[in-house]
């Protein structure tokens, strides 16, 4: 079976790549019945020249490939018919904006396996790079307080070489003594956990952060069942939320009047109750002032996310008298970090962490027989037919949704 490693066309550029050098490598190594092969590209990562140099054919031709593995979206006319492909297709949410793409693979007769879709028999996610996400939007949130109240400069983390040089810069500053909240306990929320530890933030229990105030800055981690509660008034459930949650109401404001500054980190499933909406960001007792919204639902669950922000301009202000967008450091603003495609600043870092997960996740199902049920899982399209896994995307299709 032969890999082509395929080039990232999508604007804007995104260098990132599932395999680098190294772990293509370790792919060869551990699986020599398959063949892999990359695609030239100008703007990965890792360049041409470290794939060769390891012996990797890299070709501007890869359309003898079996499977073709990338990162974001592929352009309708570079879909090549009848291979199977991996990549982030963004729609089995029923995205409109790429409901012709799917169109498309189904007309191509193309096997489709989102890495959204790589989970466990418990529909836990594999794979992802929902780590780096965490990682650089905390480090964003805090170089907008610094840049925000002149408080420090921390440089763009597009401009530094990884992840130890982007912990270099954070060890250079001085926080002053706020109180952080961050949701959710997934891939996500722990990158973003090693940001607060790495800065040697205390972290502190939920009854304690709701009740007291501190001398030194301070986080408290809370799950869904703390900022989400049951309507009846009964104890809620987690696993309960997860699979029906039009039960539940927030229970978010408790935590909004001892915050400074919110890190969201959450994953947020259809029918869940917002955190807050735009009237609870106009009372007196909401004390947030600066949110990195990493999870970045816009006009969802946080409702000072307006829209998403890029990595080229990743703040602005957001009034919660006049609900519009204003100067991220406007007087009395809630300044808001919702850049969509955080992993991308970290390229190198995230590449290869990524592709760690594929290679022990991935690789192993096209040779063992999918013992694992994988790629069972994970496949939306076959025989130009959605699977039955993903058969609720039929209205969608069909343009009814």
């Amino acid at each position: 079976m032969k890999f082509a490693i395929i080039k990232e066309r999508k604007n804007p550029p995104d260098r990132r790549v599932v395999f680098s050098p190294e772990k293509l490598a370790e792919a060869r190594a551990q699986f020599p019945q398959a063949e892999f092969v990359v695609e030239s590209s100008d703007i990965r990562v890792f360049p041409d020249a470290a794939y060769k140099a390891l012996g990797f054919e890299v070709t501007d031709d890869v359309s003898d490939a079996d499977v073709m593995i990338g990162v974001k979206e592929v352009p309708i006319e570079n879909l090549i018919p009848n291979k199977k492909y991996f990549y982030f297709s963004h729609t089995i949410k029923k995205q409109p904006y790429n409901r012709k793409l799917l169109l498309a693979m189904l007309e191509k007769n193309i096997e489709m396996y989102d890495h959204e879709t790589i989970v466990k028999q418990s529909g836990a996610r594999l794979i992802g790079f929902g780590r780096y996400a965490g990682l650089v939007g905390a480090y964003n949130g805090f170089r907008a307080l610094g840049l925000r109240d002149g408080l420090f400069n921390l440089p763009k983390v597009e401009g530094l070489a990884d992840l130890d040089a982007v912990k270099a810069e954070l060890d250079k500053i001085t926080l002053p003594n706020i109180k952080i909240l961050l949701t959710g306990t997934g891939k996500v929320a722990l990158g973003a956990k090693e940001i607060l530890d790495h800065l040697q933030i205390k972290e502190v229990s939920d009854a304690l952060y709701l009740t007291s105030k501190f001398t030194e800055p301070v986080y408290v981690m809370a799950d869904v069942m703390e900022y989400a509660k049951r309507k009846d008034g009964k104890v809620g459930d987690k696993w309960e939320f997860y699979k029906d949650p039009t039960g539940y109401e927030s229970n978010f404001m408790p935590y909004a009047k001892e915050t400074d500054f919110f890190i969201a980190g959450h994953f947020y499933g259809n029918n869940a109750p917002y955190l807050f909406t735009r009237e609870d960001a106009k009372s007196p007792d909401f004390n947030i002032n600066l949110i990195a919204d990493i999870s970045c639902d816009v006009d969802g669950p946080v409702a000072s996310t307006l829209k998403a922000s890029t990595i080229a301009d990743p703040f602005y202000g957001y009034d919660a008298k006049t609900e519009t967008e204003v100067a991220y450091n406007a007087k009395g603003a809630i300044t808001v970090m919702a850049v969509d495609n955080l992993p991308c600043e970290l390229p190198k870092d995230a590449s290869e962490g990524f592709g760690d997960m594929f290679l022990e996740h991935v690789i192993p199902a096209f040779f063992n027989e999918d013992k694992r049920g994988i790629l069972k899982r994970a496949k939306i399209t076959e025989n130009k037919k959605l699977t039955e896994r993903f058969s609720y995307l039929t209205d969608y299709i069909l343009g009814q949704k």
